[in-house]
């Protein structure tokens, strides 16, 4: 990762808590409302659901240039949703060895070569969910074992017709957009080994 420019820098004054109330608690997640004063110093009304896992996403790319992708049914947007290899990992869990093991039971995939691509706050202004999004290389099949609750279909389609469908807004997922996006951004900038950044790019 390269150094952060130094006009990243933060302006202001930050957030105030002056009371909270924990509204809802289950397994994954916490519903805190919140008292505050903004930065403007106005009094504010807040409301943060916080995560108790960390989001991961995978983009496995195939040697031949092909990625493959997972497919279910998504609860809170009530749709079918294409999408890449996606899971949680524990707070105090390395986020690679939960990538790891999202892949295998997702779509029977390992990697020899995994590279962490990119760090993602999912929806900053109601969340504090946090993504590790990797790349995962040089596949090769494992046992597959899906959560009891999850019914999922996998398709492997080029990385160029994965990258088509996201930006163009049939794959809509998040984390999806984004990796593919740097991914191909990868084999822009030499990031990628040759042949396959001429795949990618393809």
């Amino acid at each position: 990762m390269t150094d952060k420019p130094t006009w990243l820098k933060p302006h202001g004054t930050p957030w105030r808590v002056t009371s909270e109330t924990l509204v809802y608690d289950n397994p994954w997640i916490t519903l805190t409302e919140y008292q505050a004063v903004a930065p403007t110093g106005r009094p504010a009304l807040y409301g943060k659901v916080a995560f108790k896992n960390r989001a991961i996403g995978i983009v496995p790319l195939h040697a031949d240039g092909t990625v493959t992708l997972v497919g279910q049914n998504r609860f809170p947007c009530a749709n079918y949703s294409w999408e890449i290899p996606e899971g949680g990992a524990p707070l105090d869990e390395d986020p690679l060895d939960g990538a790891k093991r999202e892949l295998a039971e997702e779509v029977g995939l390992e990697a020899a070569d995994w590279r962490l691509i990119l760090t993602m706050e999912l929806s900053n202004s109601i969340t504090d969910e946090f993504c590790h999004g990797y790349l995962a290389l040089d596949l090769t099949s494992t046992a597959k074992a899906p959560d009891e609750t999850e019914d999922l279909a996998a398709v492997r389609v080029p990385f160029g017709e994965a990258l088509d469908a996201a930006v163009s807004g049939h794959m809509p997922d998040s984390l999806t957009v984004a990796l593919l996006l740097r991914v191909h951004h990868m084999a822009v900038k030499g990031e990628l080994p040759a042949d396959l950044a001429r795949l990618v790019l393809a």
